[in-house]
């Protein structure tokens, strides 16, 4: 379990490393970058930020290339701000949620389409037998 401590470091880093990113990083390949999550390892040297871009795959690499030349000069304003002892090394790591999210999305859609064309062959059938299977002793009725 992650202590509150460290859950409210991870959200101080990542606000100040988007606002960082927003002001003062102005590299041309870095495109259009959302941090999503930052995890701490337990002893709070180790930072690493998810984030994702909005665009293709060539801007996905231009913002990667662009966040770890951007990383030493965050590291330095992360310590600066956060008054920390040991300042957090720093990894960029793409966010594979909404490629995860979307192939969900196409797997629910199969899904979806299989059932409405097992409606369309059930349209009209009936069941094998009688229409209450199961047998009814004479106490019952």
């Amino acid at each position: 379990m992650v202590s509150p401590r460290v859950l409210k470091l991870a959200e101080d880093i990542k606000v100040i490393a988007a606002e960082m990113l927003k002001r003062r990083i102005k590299d041309p390949r870095l495109g259009f970058v959302t941090l999503t999550d930052v995890r701490l390892t337990g002893d709070n040297r180790e930072a690493t930020v998810f984030y994702t871009v909005m665009g293709s795959d060539s801007d996905r690499a231009g913002s990667a290339a662009a966040l770890k030349s951007a990383t030493g000069m965050l590291r330095t304003t992360l310590g600066s701000q956060l008054g920390l002892r040991h300042t957090p090394s720093l990894a960029f790591v793409l966010d594979a949620t909404p490629e995860a999210a979307q192939g969900i999305e196409d797997l629910l859609a199969r899904a979806a389409a299989q059932d409405a064309e097992v409606a369309a062959l059930a349209q009209g059938k009936k069941f094998a037998g009688d229409a209450d299977p199961y047998t009814k002793h004479e106490e019952d009725e």
